[in-house]
């Protein structure tokens, strides 16, 4: 149980917040001075924090939803008045990337386990239908499958073309699949139900040739990231369709603008993942490399994404609650 000693001590600060909002709201984001855009970012840190610890007093739904509103406003004004500064893009990668994949796991997870079942009923119907096979694979596909050939030699001969081509392509899909959040998750459930199809077919036509160990060969070592990085944009567009479709105690403007602001960060996070994704795909995926050195490197570098994603950052941490000073609020 919270004392109301403290919700009262903490107060006046939320309603700081507030007067800053509306202040912002009437006036446009340059009517407040450069001191108070600093304590509009320290109390935002500040009242995330007590909303936190609100959260656990089932007793004050009322003033949970309130601040989640006053947060939801307050988001945007505090990233767009933000300056860039040295080093923020490692910052960004090091911990704003990983504590929002975290964060948004679940969006995620629904991503990836909608692309896994599409990619088993492409798998089956497949297997008991070699003519649905041949339909969705195409004829030039299918003949060299037939041929126990993998239909990816040529490129081995145009490597740097391949592979820039290969990135622009990835970049298209997953940005693609995170953009059509906005239709309101169907544009990016459709892609990766068409995606996930494909791929359960792919793999039903290989292992039927008896060519499985040539597809797994030259899958691994680049889809260990390729696949995740869809499966987080796929799980980007899912959070901006929740923003639009379901705003809960906030304006539907302002949950779109919250929810869009992390799914933005989730596609961010994803280009180098696909960079180095495409780099592999078009240099050693499709080469005679031998398996054993395909499949290390894939589990080298699915185990260096894991360590990424996984890493506890700053934020993560349980802070200890301090009250703001007035030496805080001193420009």
């Amino acid at each position: 149980m919270i004392s109301t000693r403290w919700l009262e001590k903490r107060r006046r600060y939320w309603e700081r917040v507030y007067e800053l909002i509306e202040r912002a709201d009437a006036n446009g984001i340059r009517s407040l001075r450069q001191d108070e855009l600093r304590e509009l970012a320290l109390l935002y840190r500040q009242t995330a924090s007590d909303l936190a610890t609100i959260r656990e007093d089932p007793s004050n739904r009322r003033l949970e939803d309130s601040l989640n509103q006053v947060l939801g406003r307050a988001h945007n004004y505090i990233y767009m008045s933000r300056r860039a500064r040295a080093g923020g893009i490692m910052t960004f990668y090091r911990e704003t990337f990983p504590q929002v994949f975290h964060d948004t796991l679940p969006y995620t997870l629904v991503a990836c386990a909608v692309f896994t079942a599409l990619a088993l009923a492409g798998f089956l119907m497949s297997i008991f239908d070699p003519g649905f096979q041949r339909y969705f694979l195409g004829a030039g596909m299918m003949e060299s499958i037939d041929k126990h050939q993998m239909w990816t030699h040529s490129v081995i001969s145009i490597k740097p073309l391949a592979s820039s081509t290969i990135m622009t392509n990835n970049l298209s899909v997953s940005f693609a699949t995170f953009a059509l959040g906005v239709t309101a998750g169907v544009g990016t459930l459709w892609m990766l139900s068409v995606n996930g199809l494909l791929f359960g077919v792919v793999n039903a036509a290989c292992w039927q040739a008896g060519m499985s160990g040539q597809l797994l060969s030259f899958v691994i070592p680049h889809g260990v990231l390729e696949l995740p990085a869809i499966f987080i944009a796929g799980g980007g567009g899912l959070l901006i369709a929740k923003g639009l479709l379901f705003p809960g105690t906030l304006p539907r403007r302002a949950s779109l603008v919250l929810e869009g602001g992390r799914a933005v960060r989730l596609a961010l996070g994803i280009i180098p993942l696909l960079i180095v994704a495409g780099t592999v795909e078009g240099f050693i995926s499709p080469t005679d490399l031998a398996a054993r050195w395909k499949y290390l490197l894939g589990a080298a570098l699915f185990g260096l994404l894991i360590l990424f994603l996984v890493k506890k950052t700053p934020q993560t941490g349980k802070e200890e609650i301090r009250s703001p000073t007035r030496a805080d609020f001193v420009p």
